[in-house]
């Protein structure tokens, strides 16, 4: 899904240039994305890496409403473990799958978001995968979220790429909404080949995504321990520590 194996995924810089306030337009994405080509990257010095990945088909509005209005806590809770570098990855529509450059504020991450609108489609989680170990052969990345709520893919082939990436080092925080049964074992399975962890989450309850965004960005910034350090305070985080371990906490 980088520049170099997938042209289908555009990558940007996410930014805070002026266009049109509200949802996507005909082109207003494209014009947005080609334009913040052009900037120069960001420098994000020792932060840690997460990879925020969306499903963005049309039934996801409400939890994408919903993620945009809580990233910003993710910075947050990383502050105090060297800093959280975030590239937001989403998926949407007919084989339209994109991802971010780096971003270290939550403003800039905002602007992006709230300039993308659901669009009808299947998920491409194996575009998602493919992306985040292409990336990590240029840059070190130690976690990924992603937040969907179906499965409609290989099962082996996202099996196949869960696993490269756990022999990276990189864990997989998966955030299903509702109890689809396919989505639910496809991201056990990705959660368990990559040592992260499958959490459920109810939209119509934010607490319940925001403390998993929360213990997925502690990883990220300073790992177990840091992750650790939360739970002592967060339900979510505790229970984060338990899937990664296996459910023997």
């Amino acid at each position: 899904m980088s520049d170099r194996s997938d042209r289908a995924v555009d990558r940007v810089r996410a930014t805070q240039a002026s266009v049109p306030a509200g949802k996507s337009a005909p082109g207003e994405i494209e014009r947005f994305l080609g334009a913040a080509k052009q900037l120069a990257p960001l420098a994000t010095g020792q932060a840690g890496r997460l990879v925020f990945a969306l499903d963005a088909t049309m039934s996801r509005q409400p939890t994408w409403d919903l993620a945009c209005s809580l990233q910003a806590r993710m910075f947050e809770v990383a502050a105090g473990s060297g800093g959280l570098a975030v590239q937001l990855v989403y998926f949407r529509g007919m084989m339209e799958c994109r991802a971010s450059g780096w971003v270290g504020e939550p403003q800039r991450l905002t602007g992006l978001m709230s300039r993308i609108a659901c669009e009808g489609g299947q998920t491409q989680i194996h575009r998602v995968l493919k992306h985040i170990r292409d990336e990590a052969a240029t840059v070190p990345i130690r976690a990924f979220v992603l937040v969907g709520d179906a499965m409609e893919e290989n099962v082996d082939a996202l099996a196949a790429l869960a696993g490269e990436l756990g022999l990276r080092g990189i864990r997989g925080f998966l955030f299903q909404e509702g109890h689809d049964p396919a989505a639910s074992a496809a991201f056990a399975m990705m959660a368990r080949l990559t040592g992260g962890a499958h959490a459920r989450f109810d939209v119509h309850a934010p607490a319940s995504l925001l403390e998993l965004l929360r213990g997925a960005a502690a990883y990220a910034s300073g790992g177990r321990e840091a992750l650790q350090r939360l739970a002592d305070a967060s339900p979510g985080a505790r229970g984060l520590l338990t899937a990664m371990d296996g459910g023997k906490r």
